[in-house]
């Protein structure tokens, strides 16, 4: 396994000097990598606060809205649920599949959005899930879903009485992979007992441009050299696989050599980005360390020129999973951000994104919040299926996915 790693990994530096214009062609040649989970082992933190998950029902047992629902990660606003809620509606009744969950509200700048303090969080999840299993069918686990890198992105974070943590870039300075299984471990065990069960990190973004706005500014990235990131993450990830917490890599296929922040508007890294910068998710697939993909709103004409990476086939079905060898969940980043936003209408970002191969589509309601968008998106995708701009078979393909996520999840214990 390490020779096959370190040739990939030279092989696609190499790809850097050859051109863009071989990509397609070089990574046609590479080995495909088994993508095939390894067992997660049963958690060390205690008694989760969230309760038991009921099996996940088979694709002949669910409705087709109930499907789109499932691919859905949505945020929302309120540090409780009560029964008049509307994020308890959309579970109940529309089969949402997750949430995501924030400690700030950026459309009106408020300090409160879902998170308080460790015993509210716990009680909110716990409400949350209890929906999800009283849904018909049930449907729980819901995915609830967290931004926890550590450093300056860690929701939960001391304000709220939550412990603190380092950063992605201090851990790959001190190079010392025990210590990042332990710093993967500790979050992972404040995200468990908050009744989170989906980690959105680690970054395995390469540290390409450290003046970037989004990554290198901001010690999200390990470091910029590949087997560095590789290990680091796997580190970090095998420490949530210790207290049963899922990870999500992201943001494919690379933003670190990016000049520019996707929240604000297009970012185009044609000129910037390496094939290099696959390498971490590739190692980390045939580790069999992924989990979750997230994806980037990054553009770069030389793997797609029409469309970002969220919503291009040749990036995600081409490159992640017949080259990669990915078969499992593809997360969008945040469908309301500025890349995203100011290139395309919703319901044709959405169309791209389901046909390019990704199965939860993420709306963040942190750019804009828009009540009523869970209903609204499943209208959509729904008339999309009827009418044949979406084959119904792209809908179970996700809803598979999801579903497997969601029993991973389930039998963590």
């Amino acid at each position: 396994m390490r020779d096959h790693r370190l040739t990939r990994r030279a092989f696609l530096a190499g790809m850097v000097a050859a051109g863009a214009t071989l990509l397609t062609a070089c990574l046609n040649a590479l080995p495909t990598p088994s993508a095939t989970p390894r067992p997660i082992p049963s958690g060390s933190a205690g008694a989760s606060l969230a309760p038991q998950p009921t099996p996940t029902p088979t694709p002949a047992e669910i409705s087709l809205r109930a499907k789109i629902g499932q691919m859905l990660l949505v945020g929302f606003r309120g540090t409780d649920a009560d029964s008049a809620s509307a994020v308890l509606a959309d579970i109940r009744d529309r089969g949402l599949g997750g949430v995501v969950l924030f400690s700030v509200d950026q459309p009106t700048g408020s300090a409160v959005r879902n998170i308080v303090s460790p015993e509210q969080l716990a009680t909110l999840t716990t409400t949350l899930q209890d929906a999800a299993g009283t849904s018909a069918p049930p449907l729980a686990p819901l995915l609830i879903a967290v931004d926890q890198e550590g450093g300056q992105v860690a929701r939960l974070g001391p304000d709220h009485g939550f412990p603190p943590t380092v950063s992605a870039a201090e851990l790959g300075a001190k190079g010392n992979l025990r210590a990042t299984q332990r710093a993967g471990r500790d979050i992972a065990r404040t995200l468990r007992r908050a009744g989170i069960n989906l980690n959105l990190a680690p970054v395995v973004d390469l540290n390409l441009n450290p003046t970037n706005p989004i990554i290198g500014a901001l010690d999200r990235s390990f470091g910029a050299d590949p087997e560095l990131v590789h290990l680091q993450a796997a580190a970090f990830i095998r420490g949530h696989r210790d207290i049963g917490v899922q990870t999500t890599l992201k943001h494919f296929p690379g933003h670190g050599s990016s000049v520019g922040d996707t929240h604000l508007g297009v970012v185009d890294v044609s000129d910037t980005w390496q094939p290099v910068e696959l390498a971490p998710f590739g190692d980390l697939i045939a580790d069999g360390l992924a989990e979750a993909i997230l994806t980037a709103h990054v553009f770069n004409a030389n793997l797609d020129p029409e469309h970002p990476a969220t919503l291009s086939a040749p990036t995600i079905d081409g490159i992640l999973r017949r080259q990669l060898g990915w078969d499992g969940v593809v997360i969008s980043d945040d469908m309301q951000m500025g890349a995203i936003r100011d290139a395309y209408g919703y319901a044709d970002a959405v169309r791209l994104a389901i046909l390019a191969g990704v199965d939860i589509l993420t709306i963040a309601n942190q750019q804009a919040f828009e009540e009523g968008i869970v209903e609204h998106t499943i209208d959509l995708v729904e008339g999309m299926v009827t009418d044949g701009r979406i084959p119904e078979r792209r809908i179970n393909e996700s809803w598979r996915r999801v579903r497997d996520l969601k029993l991973a999840i389930a039998t963590r214990d």
